[in-house]
């Protein structure tokens, strides 16, 4: 067992932690000092003194990458067991180090272990709003449930760091893209819950609200805007090819063959992709066989609404992309991409 440790301008706690690991005996300790500056110098050479590697980084990079930085040095080093990741302010308790790492060992398969807090007792309320959304947007993005998806406390097994070092994200968006990505990959993920440990109202976290915010919910705000530009698309095709042909169905076929066409390309390259994008042979007919799914889907409501509840077409179409919305997006993020 490999233990990693992400920092940023630590105190004591790091140093405390780092004793009590050793006495469990767990294994080497990497520390990632993710740019913290001359000013904790002294504190990462202590760790270095008793018989922690340190990895240090010139400037403040993120989370994310200073996890990644890890994973890179322990597999280059070949340290084939099992790694945990732990936070170095305290709010990982030693013992539940300790019972996360026993589990990893004893999953069926490649996956991942999460040190979940229950999040009971007295919780500042930014992080019990902020896990409380992510975790209902992580289960909308997969049909999937985890009860705390910001958790730094996780165990992977051995055979998983090529993958962790492709992850996409820096900073803390990295953690939440790691399970987006983990389901999507079929790896399995099992919870073990842990003590919920704030400090000082977690005025140690780094944590951002806004900006890093932004960046995790970033996947579904980039579908939103592909969407939406595909939906207006679909939207103006429909009537020049109702204005043409006097015929719904096929009008509704054409505008929605041209926009998925559309729709396809962005997703693919800009929100579900990136550099590791999907093949075109592997997601495109998975792609377009949802494409046919939706296509039923969307003239059963639009005839719906349209021709049953008698709706202008406009307003028909308007609730019909709103129905569709949640489920394409679910679907393409679990099955096609």
């Amino acid at each position: 067992m490999t233990i990693l440790i992400p920092s940023y301008e630590p105190d004591v706690r790091l140093l405390n932690l780092i004793v009590k690991l050793q006495e469990f005996g767990l294994g080497p300790i990497v520390i990632v000092d993710d740019g913290s500056g001359p000013a904790y110098r002294d504190i990462f050479a202590t760790a270095q003194a008793y018989g922690c590697t340190v990895l240090t980084h010139k400037h403040n990079l993120g989370k994310g990458c200073a996890l990644k930085t890890g994973f890179r040095h322990i597999r280059e080093r070949a340290l084939r067991d099992p790694v945990i990741c732990a936070d170095s302010d305290g709010q990982h308790l030693p013992h539940d180090i300790k019972r996360v790492a026993g589990a990893v060992g004893l999953l069926p398969s490649a996956g991942m272990v999460l040190g979940s807090r229950k999040f009971t007792g007295k919780v500042p309320l930014r992080s019990r709003f902020g896990n409380s959304v992510t975790r209902g947007v992580f289960a909308v993005l997969t049909g999937g449930k985890v009860h705390d998806t910001q958790t730094g406390l996780r165990a992977f097994s051995a055979d998983m760091l090529d993958w962790l070092c492709g992850v996409p994200g820096d900073r803390f968006e990295y953690e939440m893209n790691m399970l987006l990505a983990a389901r999507r990959e079929g790896y399995a993920i099992r919870e073990i819950f842990i003590e919920t440990v704030y400090l000082e109202e977690n005025k140690s976290s780094h944590f951002r609200p806004l900006v890093d915010s932004f960046r995790i919910y970033l996947p579904i705000l980039a579908f939103s805007a592909s969407s939406a530009a595909s939906a207006l698309i679909d939207f103006l095709l429909l009537f020049v090819f109702q204005y043409l042909t006097h015929n719904l169905f096929l009008s509704v076929a054409a505008a929605r063959l041209c926009s998925s066409v559309f729709n396809y390309s962005m997703n693919r390259r800009y929100v579900f992709g990136g550099k590791n994008a999907a093949k075109i042979g592997r997601s495109m007919p998975k792609y377009f066989s949802l494409v046919v799914l939706v296509l039923l889907l969307n003239y059963g409501l639009l005839h719906f609404y349209n021709e049953q509840l008698i709706l202008p077409l406009v307003a028909a179409k308007i609730l019909t992309e709103i129905s569709i919305f949640l489920f394409s997006f679910w679907a393409q993020r679990r099955f096609v991409y």
